[in-house]
């Protein structure tokens, strides 16, 4: 019974494991996903960013519990575009876990208008960004991410 019962164990953990494991390409997945960043008013990264975000991806930035949907992402990116043209979003440090991958980023830009109301007059910033993505299906189905847009602003109002 004890034998029986270690058996189960085994086959359930090992086939829940087989469940999480990545597929081969995903790391490139993940990494289309900052070519899109890094190209923001490119339509061509907009269409491959359109396939490589799963139909009900969902992006969780805060701790309010709203997400914003693939489409709206997009959008907001390619307006990300026309404010910061030179917008660069490099993969600094990617790890995985199984089909998870923990991005730490860095994203530089000068922005050509105000930034969240803040008018830079030509400045340069460089942030951090942490990212978490879920990949199933050789598609990303969610992403938790922070930016320190606070330290942007800080940079573009310095003396």
């Amino acid at each position: 019974m004890k034998n029986l019962r270690t058996s189960f164990v085994v086959v359930a953990l090992a086939t829940g494991a087989m469940g999480c494991h990545a597929m081969a390409g995903d790391r490139e997945v993940v990494q289309s996903f900052y070519d899109f960043l890094s190209n923001p008013a490119s339509a061509d990264h907009a269409v491959a960013m359109q396939q490589t975000l799963a139909e009900d991806w969902t992006s969780i930035g805060d701790y309010s519990g709203a997400t914003k949907s693939r489409e709206k992402f997009i959008g907001q990116i390619g307006g990300f575009g026309q404010l910061i043209p030179d917008m660069n979003w490099s993969v600094e440090e990617m790890l995985q876990d199984g089909n998870r991958f923990i991005v730490r980023g860095r994203a530089t830009g000068t922005p050509n208008k105000p930034l969240f109301g803040v008018d830079g007059k030509g400045k340069r910033f460089e942030i951090m960004s942490i990212d978490i993505h879920t990949v199933e299906g050789g598609r990303i189905v969610n992403t938790y991410h922070v930016e320190d847009w606070a330290g942007a602003l800080r940079q573009l109002k310095a003396d």
